[in-house]
């Protein structure tokens, strides 16, 4: 398995199964969705590049995981609770090991129809074997 499948799988199981995250969404969904209610987190691509040293095949990825929502509320709680749980995404996993992981950039942005998206850009550092 390709390492940027690696961390999209992990991020996608360890936010689903967090029991505080689901409190403040309706789901965590692996893509878009068709059809859910806000507020959802997606997790959305994940791009790569090389990483690796002279004898260790490495490559960094950076996924985006994002926080839609509706009304006045911004999703702050749901938001910080990803944010913080980004560090647990390091470990092993089918060939790859994830160094490190720690949230690179965020976005947010309101929508016309007063919706809103709150996108955390997520970079994993990952070593084969």
């Amino acid at each position: 398995m390709s390492a940027e499948r690696v961390v999209r799988s992990r991020a996608f199981t360890l936010l689903a199964s967090d029991a505080e995250l689901a409190r403040l969404v309706h789901g965590v969904f692996d893509a878009l969705p068709a059809r859910v209610s806000a507020p959802y987190v997606s997790v959305g691509a994940a791009e790569g590049s090389d990483w690796g040293t002279k004898d260790v095949a490495g490559r960094e990825v950076r996924v985006t995981l994002s926080l839609v929502g509706v009304g006045d509320a911004a999703g702050d709680a749901a938001a910080a609770r990803i944010e913080a749980l980004t560090p647990e995404l390091r470990g092993a996993g089918d060939g790859w090991r994830i160094a490190s992981a720690r949230v690179v950039r965020t976005r947010f942005g309101f929508a016309k129809d007063g919706g809103w998206r709150h996108e955390i850009i997520v970079r994993c550092r990952c070593l084969a074997g």
